[in-house]
């Protein structure tokens, strides 16, 4: 397997810049995510690893060796797309062997492999059947099965899910992570779906716009983003926030929101004019003895826990509760705001100002 290197990583498509200046690293046997809405340039990105785009600027190393303008077929890499790309005219055993014996393996090694694969992903039983026949999720796993089988540096794989529907996609997500668990191949994996990015990746890229937004593990990401695109994107509900005026100077652990003092953790850098509070809705808890106050305008019922939307003077928030919380619409309520987990964004950048909560995971940005 390998690690993968991007350094400084851009491409244009003549006035148009799809990837701007992309840096990050995958270490070898991670199940590495490119996170993104759609035109965040996540698959551009990985077009250009796999060799499928040549990059404007920027170096892309696999193994230590500079790839950036080899073709695809010289990277040793295996690429799963989301429409299977699966040759119809050959049953399951065919597509599966057909890199093997187009590489120069006898057909009796080829079958060998592929066998040992099917066992693998449980596809054994359908080798012998035509691709026409099979359901959504028995050709993904017939596309995996053509790339594990020629056992390449690493597998790249452009939201292979999506055609998939919700149900079964989530229990395809789990049997990809057990696979590559037990495989340890290097995995590089493009998604729009923040849920899907956080049950299976190890690290994720986080873009928009073509630039990396932030990077790191998915409890990092969640727990303090380095800009207000990556809390809207990430967590569902996202983050909410509310917005005033102030200055927050070096060392602060506390500011006033209007006639409340809300705790922060210790300030590592100051910011002064239109700044943003970030919160979860799992850190916002209702209390009778707070000051600071605000109106329900809509509950909503998911089960085990409520998301209720509160309106308050510096915007609209939305909180999670247990599900036996007594809460209605139109009530007024006290809202207290766990200081450890909080965010202060700076309005005209975006950007998180650094405390001590925050900045090792800001540092790495």
């Amino acid at each position: 397997m390998a690690q993968i290197r991007i350094e400084n990583l851009c491409k244009e498509f003549g006035s148009f810049t799809a990837v701007e200046s992309s840096t990050f690293t995958i270490e070898d046997g991670e199940f590495f995510m490119l996170l993104g809405p759609s035109g965040c340039g996540k698959t551009t990105t990985l077009r250009m690893m796999a060799g499928l785009e040549l990059p404007t600027s920027g170096e892309i190393y696999i193994d230590s060796e500079e790839v950036g303008m080899k073709r695809a077929s010289e990277r040793d890499i295996a690429f799963v797309f989301q429409m299977f790309a699966l040759y119809p005219h050959m049953n399951v055993g065919k597509n599966m062997s057909y890199p093997l014996i187009s590489q120069g393996m006898s057909r009796k090694q080829a079958k060998e492999k592929v066998l040992e694969v099917a066992r693998i992903l449980g596809i054994e039983d359908i080798l012998n059947k035509p691709i026409g026949g099979l359901s959504g999720g028995d050709r993904q796993r017939v596309a995996l099965g053509r790339a594990i089988v020629r056992e390449p540096k690493a597998f790249f794989m452009d939201e292979p899910l999506g055609a998939l529907d919700a149900e079964f996609r989530e229990h395809m997500a789990e049997e990809l992570r057990a696979l590559h668990d037990r495989m340890g191949a290097t995995t590089v994996y493009v998604t729009h779906d923040q849920l899907e990015a956080m049950q299976m990746g190890d690290k994720i890229v986080v873009m928009n716009h073509g630039v990396v937004e932030q990077f790191g593990v998915p409890q990092e990401i969640y727990d303090w983003p380095a800009t207000r695109f990556v809390a809207q994107f990430i967590g569902s509900p996202s983050m909410s926030f509310l917005n005033f005026e102030a200055t927050i100077n070096k060392g602060d652990s506390v500011f006033d929101l209007g006639e409340y003092e809300v705790k922060i953790p210790k300030m590592l850098e100051e910011a002064t004019g239109k700044l943003s509070l970030g919160v979860r809705p799992e850190h916002i808890h209702f209390s009778d003895r707070s000051a600071y106050r605000g109106e329900t305008i809509a509950v909503e019922y998911l089960g085990t826990t409520q998301i209720v939307t509160i309106r308050t003077p510096h915007g609209v928030i939305k909180a999670r509760a247990s599900s036996d919380t007594p809460i209605a619409s139109g009530e007024n309520v006290g809202l207290e705001f766990d200081a450890r987990t909080l965010s202060i964004f700076h309005e005209e950048t975006g950007r998180a100002l650094q405390s001590e909560a925050n900045a090792g995971v800001l540092n790495r940005v």
